[in-house]
């Protein structure tokens, strides 16, 4: 195993000694080896780390779509309950021939519970993305249970009438005073498609395109 560098000829390689053939063979093969590894084997590590984080993503995300599978009857079933929610709520707007009627419905809710208008006033309609809103300046006189007794009357009409704003007081002096009740009662229209405001917007740029 002994052998001088100085001794050895690099033009006569095969006159060398085993050992040192040796060393030069694994030297050779040693660069090799860094040098595909460096060149080619690291690049193919990189792809398959590469790969195996896709691949796990991959599972991640089949595993939430298999789960979401499983419950697709549940979701629509939840979907065809929420849409029959939606149409009764709708069925109890008034369209626009029913407002009036409704009014009316409200006024004598009051009277049938004997109270005393003082103010029973409508005001502009506030369009919203689908629905109106109809808010109604009230100021009613009488007694806490007839106040109750509206309240409850109101609740119970088949229309949604929202109570805003109720303010009480004593009007006069005197245990047997009355009270007065100022509110805001709030009814509500479906809107038809042509009078939602973003449709109204659609047709008003075409009608600007044709001019």
């Amino acid at each position: 195993m002994n052998f001088n560098l100085n001794d050895l000829d690099l033009s006569n390689i095969s006159r060398w000694p085993a050992a040192a053939r040796a060393v030069v063979i694994l030297f050779i093969m040693g660069g090799v080896i860094f040098l595909g590894y460096w060149f080619h084997i690291k690049d193919q590590i990189e792809v398959l780390q590469q790969a195996e984080q896709k691949e796990a993503s991959l599972k991640v995300m089949f595993e939430k779509k298999a789960q979401q599978a499983a419950n697709l009857e549940a979701y629509e079933q939840q979907l065809t309950e929420m849409r029959e929610s939606f149409g009764a709520m709708l069925r109890q707007l008034p369209n626009k021939t029913e407002v009036a009627d409704l009014l009316v419905d409200v006024s004598q809710t009051g009277l049938a519970s004997g109270l005393e208008f003082e103010l029973f006033k409508p005001g502009a309609e506030i369009p919203q993305e689908f629905y109106a809103e109809l808010p109604i300046s009230i100021r009613v006189i009488g007694t806490y249970h007839e106040f109750g007794d509206f309240v409850s009357g109101v609740a119970a009409l088949p229309r949604i009438v929202t109570l805003h704003n109720i303010s009480i007081k004593k009007q006069g002096k005197g245990d047997n005073a009355l009270l007065v009740m100022d509110m805001t009662a709030k009814t509500y229209r479906y809107l038809e498609e042509s009078e939602r405001p973003q449709e109204k917007k659609a047709g008003d740029k075409k009608g600007g395109r044709r001019k």
